[in-house]
């Protein structure tokens, strides 16, 4: 799409972050996933620089602040993977409630028990969605058919209530949620934004739902509340650690207990990946880098 539109592409999927620091010279443009942290001083030694764009949503890697000084533009595509996000959401969801990874893991076994994954409806429950951004407001628009309530928190937006979503405060969504589920960046202001501090407000026990990161998450305290009741369940795409290989001790004390729980549902960070996504999180950039108008 981008040699389509004038640009020279240079694709290298396998370099490290210490080869591009060295490799820049002479591009305009950047676009990266996770891998690649760009940091300030990345930034400095490509002095062409115009664009760094990320496929996908989270801006994290991206020292955006060091850019904006360089006049360096900064782009994303949470537009591209919104709705794949909220399918998988729905569908871990739907999974969790009706015992589906269990009830398919004793059926393998030769087991055949009906009343004890017996599942439970959606009609009727509350769901807090916290961040209603584009896979926020994407999962709401979705889950209009399942005769839910919908509430949604934003702390930099208002006014976006929809016919079938309302716009609440943290303090009622705490009163009212069946089901949380969190779209929130990370920052420094949303790490660790669901601990233990947060999780003792709520009134009732509740289910999570987080495909946002990882870190939005104090682990530790999801455990203890697993184990205490007062989080009844969780289904977790992303981790504070993504990479299982290098997990240290106290990495292992809270992925031990977690992996065992039939309560928790987990997926290695495929929420925003499908078929579908791919394409569309590439056209969102390059319509994004064309109209910078870099060329000509």
């Amino acid at each position: 799409m981008l040699e389509s539109a004038g640009f020279v592409c240079d694709v290298q999927p396998d370099i490290t972050n210490e080869e591009i620091l060295v490799s820049l010279n002479g591009y305009q443009g950047l676009i990266v996933a996770t891998k690649i942290k760009v940091t300030e001083a990345l930034l400095q030694a490509a002095p062409g620089l115009r664009f760094v764009a990320r496929a996908g949503s989270g801006m994290e890697n991206i020292d955006q602040v060091a850019a904006a000084r360089l006049k360096v533009h900064c782009i994303s595509s949470p537009e591209g993977n919104a709705d794949a996000v909220a399918e998988h959401a729905i569908g871990m969801i739907l999974a969790l409630l009706n015992h589906l990874p269990r009830a398919d893991r004793e059926i393998r076994e030769g087991l055949f028990r009906r009343e004890a994954n017996r599942g439970r409806e959606l009609g009727g429950k509350t769901l807090g969605i916290i961040g209603f951004g584009h896979t926020g407001s994407a999962l709401a628009a979705k889950l209009q058919g399942f005769g839910m309530q919908l509430l949604a928190y934003d702390k930099y937006k208002t006014g976006f209530a929809t016919p079938y979503c309302r716009e609440s405060t943290l303090q009622h969504l705490y009163e009212e949620s069946d089901f949380v589920s969190l779209h929130l960046p990370l920052t420094p202001e949303t790490q660790y934004f669901l601990n233990q501090e947060r999780i003792s407000q709520f009134r009732k026990p509740f289910y999570l739902i987080n495909t946002s990161r990882g870190s939005v998450v104090n682990t530790a305290d999801l455990i203890q509340a697993l184990q205490d009741g007062k989080i009844t369940g969780a289904a977790l795409d992303v981790f504070e650690n993504e990479k299982p290989e290098t997990y240290g001790p106290s990495e292992v004390l809270w992925w031990n207990p977690l992996k065992v729980m039939d309560q928790v549902l987990l997926s290695p960070h495929i929420a925003g990946l499908t078929q579908e996504s791919k394409y569309k999180i590439a056209k969102v950039m390059v319509s994004k880098i064309s109209a910078l108008g870099l060329l000509g």
